[in-house]
């Protein structure tokens, strides 16, 4: 072979590898597919923030462009003595949204699950007056969000306070100071960090019910000039439950006060529900049974399908919305972490998620890459 020929090979071996090495990097994922119409997000765990799993924190650099806090700055954790605050595993979650410019969401300031009880009684047991109740909830807000001012991008800062009929939830903060719990919890927030957005975030709220509480709320709230940024929609559903209308008529309810829109906490289940009436209460707890795990050794193809196509309805209605949707966040990093195997029957293996066990981008991924890239 001649060297004028040698040549040419050779250019054209380093043209390929180039070609190949810039078509690979510029390969779509989630966060860039969807960069221009809202923040894909997902909820990291504690191995997560710890550093421990690497392969999912590997997933969420190459895919997500926004994490929340799964269980670290709930209040029993972040102060579960009084005055006590363990800011370990807060700090280490901020410092990760932030060496990955990420948008990052503190969840939650005020909810009546997964707090201390020392925040709603005295040293003997009692019962704490409304005004200890406020003082505590002020100081825990005020250290919270005050630590992570200018950090944390958004908070939910009050959690699940609206039941099904759309009245109060009778949590010990209504039971004890009234409603206005929940207008003093976004004063003291917005105090603390008047730059950070604020959310009310709720399970179930394609009910009707709570639709029609949730924007009473909003508008007491405006009323009140009190700072209200947006409405996290959890959505915790299933492959038949709720219907794609009913979500819709609450979603654009939400838009129409002039709040943003927020998926918080997205998984869609395949599993059967023993009750469908549990929403997604997380002190709801069901006898193990084998006809409720029906896939512990794998997911058919067919019922694949439908999850797919779930999936794929949703993100539509999503796509629709691009213009008052402002974050989608999937609750967990892969099928492993989903705390559907475990809720609300622990032991039960479900695929609720975007990635499978082995941390492998599921073939819905790629579909909702190309349904961004189309809408």
């Amino acid at each position: 072979m001649k060297n004028s020929q040698l040549l040419l090979v050779f250019l054209g071996l380093v043209f390929c590898a180039v070609g190949c090495k810039s078509q690979s990097e510029d390969k779509a994922v989630l966060k860039t597919a969807f960069s221009d119409k809202f923040y894909i997000g997902t909820a990291l765990g504690r191995n997560q923030i710890a550093g421990n799993d690497t392969a999912a924190l590997r997933v969420v650099k190459e895919n997500f462009s926004s994490v929340v806090a799964e269980n670290c700055m709930k209040s029993e954790n972040i102060q579960p003595q009084e005055g006590k605050f363990d800011f370990s595993m807060a700090d280490k979650f901020v410092d990760f949204g932030e060496q990955n410019n990420m948008f990052i969401i503190g969840h939650t300031l005020i909810w009546h699950s997964q707090a201390p009880r020392w925040f709603f009684v005295d040293s003997l047991g009692n019962t704490v007056s409304r005004d200890v109740l406020i003082e505590r909830m002020k100081n825990h807000i005020y250290t919270v969000v005050g630590r992570y001012k200018g950090r944390v991008n958004g908070w939910d800062v009050v959690n699940e306070a609206i039941v099904e009929d759309g009245s109060y939830r009778n949590s010990p903060f209504y039971r004890i100071i009234g409603e206005d719990f929940i207008d003093l919890a976004f004063q003291f927030a917005h105090e603390a960090d008047p730059d950070a957005e604020l959310y009310y975030n709720d399970y179930g709220m394609d009910n009707k019910g709570r639709r029609d509480g949730v924007v009473k709320l909003i508008k007491r709230l405006q009323s009140k000039n009190i700072r209200i940024d947006g409405i996290g929609m959890q959505t915790h559903v299933g492959l038949d439950f709720p219907s794609i209308d009913e979500y819709e008529k609450s979603l654009s309810a939400y838009a129409d006060q002039g709040v943003k829109v927020m998926i918080t906490e997205m998984d869609v289940t395949v599993l059967p529900m023993p009750d469908p009436r549990v929403g997604a209460e997380v002190s709801a707890s069901f006898e193990y049974k084998e006809k409720l795990n029906p896939y512990k050794d794998g997911l058919p193809d067919s019922v694949n399908v439908i999850w797919e196509n779930r999936c794929l309805d949703f993100f539509n209605l999503f796509l629709k919305y691009q213009d008052n949707i402002s974050r989608v966040t999937l609750w967990g990093v892969n099928d492993a972490q989903s705390w559907k195997n475990n809720w609300p029957i622990f032991g039960r293996t479900d695929y609720a998620l975007l990635f499978d066990r082995n941390y492998n981008p599921k073939p819905v991924v790629d579909k909702l890459i190309r349904l961004a890239e189309e809408n």
